[in-house]
């Protein structure tokens, strides 16, 4: 397995890192819940520097200065910790991956801590930045922009953590974001951490642009915005307003790709794909940060692309056998889910198969991206990696539906089949109830979003999260789970101000 290290980011990214770097983790740090910056009003000072600040925020959806963090592939990403901690994924390395499939979570446990002190440092410069902005004459169209795209930025870091730690202090008061000597605050209800983060969604969303394109391909758009307030509205059950949003994307334009794997393929590259939302953007020549690792995660150590590619494969990642064997076996979306996979080819040029699951291996390879054609880099690639696709506002949508109505109804159907049909799979059967419905949307989401980074919030929302740890033996699955512990030196050093999460010690 590749050691966890920082090289640098890519040329298109380095001046923005740079630029966080000051502003971001430059200042003194009185803890991991409050982190003081100071005054650096004159940093942001031009219209230069407003964009160069806003470009810098957007650094934390790869995770910043962590391997491989944000919504990328390493240990500290959303999406490996979802996959890792449900019934999407097992890990062949043992350990501390044992443990996060068992929910073993304790308060000192720093894969799952870790992002808390991560994000509330992004959230707190944000604030800083947008008040900094607000104060410089500049166009004001691109003005507004900015602050719009830092405001949902804020509110997607935000919600990332609410998910994962319950409510936690946002700040929102610049002159307390800057301020060294500001005492610890307990943290805020459920109700008004809710508010807070819809508050920064519908103020972003009144401002940006349906969609980005081109070299502002990356940045969180109108349709980006929607989606994760989509997604906040149905972690509330409010079903009636994530029925409104789904609707409002709906005819924003989104289609699905025609190919499943083109989503993962150098196809979804600068704004082609039609169907994803929102991406982190890749490169492969440029260090180990803004890159696509997940191959090298997830091919076993013997696999051979029969295209000749040369690939780095450390072989941890898995799809256990139970996950695997839901899924239809006509289902095209298997193509990138392996049971078998290549390992070379004979003498007559065809391709050896080994087949994983006589050979003892825990699961099936979740290959799900395709190698770089370019070649350039055996272990970093430049395929993109979706945070938000249309197909997951489809089944969002219909799940949705199916409980505001107490039922599905014709659209809820016809956003499942849409799904479906591009699988190669048939129309789900007619006259289910709720309970059927929601349990097909339920393997729906499983079958078209694996390693995507939403099955555990998925699951927590069908209650359904610590039961499956259980029934796969775990001895730790207790129900408070459901919530990722506060680092214990957080509430020590607030001295008991911030509460830890119920059922930790």
């Amino acid at each position: 397995m590749k050691s966890y290290q920082y090289k640098k980011l890519p040329k298109l990214l380095l001046a923005a890192f740079l630029f966080s770097t000051i502003l971001f983790f430059g200042a003194c740090k009185k803890s991991l819940d409050y982190v003081s910056y100071g005054d650096l009003s004159t940093v942001v000072k031009t219209p230069e520097g407003a964009g160069a600040a806003t470009s810098a925020a957007y650094t934390g959806l790869a995770g910043g200065t962590d391997w491989q963090g944000g919504w990328t592939a390493g240990t500290y990403a959303w999406r490996t910790q979802s996959m890792m901690s449900t019934d999407e994924g097992v890990c062949a390395w043992g350990g501390d991956w044992a443990n996060l499939r068992n929910l073993n979570y304790n308060p000192d446990f720093d894969w799952i801590t870790h992002n808390y002190g991560r994000y509330l440092p992004y959230i707190s410069r944000i604030t800083i930045t947008i008040e900094d902005i607000q104060n410089l004459s500049m166009d004001e169209t691109l003005k507004k922009r900015y602050i719009g795209e830092l405001k949902a930025l804020r509110a997607h870091y935000a919600q990332l953590l609410y998910f994962a730690y319950g409510p936690v202090t946002i700040v929102t008061d610049p002159k307390v974001a800057a301020d060294p000597n500001a005492p610890f605050v307990s943290r805020p209800s459920a109700a008004d951490m809710f508010a807070q983060i819809e508050k920064d969604d519908l103020e972003a969303a009144a401002v940006l642009p349906d969609k980005f394109s081109g070299s502002d391909y990356g940045r969180f758009s109108k349709a980006a915005v929607l989606t994760g307030l989509m997604k906040l509205y149905m972690h509330e059950k409010k079903w009636q307003e994530a029925v409104a949003i789904g609707r409002q994307i709906k005819a924003m334009g989104y289609s699905l790709q025609s190919n499943y794997e083109d989503n993962f393929s150098i196809a979804n590259k600068g704004g082609a794909s039609t169907e994803i939302i929102l991406a982190v953007v890749c490169t492969p020549t440029s260090g180990d940060q803004y890159t696509n690792m997940w191959l090298a995660h997830a091919l076993p150590a013997d696999y051979l692309d029969p295209s000749g590619i040369n690939l780095t494969a450390w072989g941890g990642y898995k799809m256990p056998w139970k996950s695997y064997d839901k899924f239809d076996k006509g289902d095209k979306r298997l193509k990138v889910l392996l049971s078998k996979y290549p390992v070379g080819k004979d003498a007559n040029g065809s391709v050896i198969y080994k087949d994983a699951r006589v050979a003892g291996d825990l699961g099936a390879v979740p290959m799900k991206f395709a190698p770089d054609p370019s070649k350039a880099n055996a272990q970093n690639s430049g395929v993109d990696f979706p945070i938000y696709r249309y197909a997951d506002v489809l089944l969002m949508l219909a799940e949705s539906i199916n409980e505001a109505n107490g039922g599905p109804n014709d659209e809820a159907y016809n956003d499942v089949f849409t799904v479906r049909n591009r699988a190669g799979l048939g129309k789900l059967a007619p006259g289910l109830s709720k309970g059927q419905f929601l349990a097909k949307i339920q393997d729906e989401r499983l079958f078209e979003l694996w390693a995507e980074g939403w099955r555990r919030d998925d699951l927590i929302r069908w209650n359904m999260y610590t039961q499956r740890a259980a029934a796969d033996g775990s001895a730790t699955a207790e129900s408070f789970k459901v919530l990722y512990p506060l680092p214990r030196s957080v509430v020590n050093q607030s001295n008991g101000v911030i509460k830890q999460n119920n059922g930790y010690n």
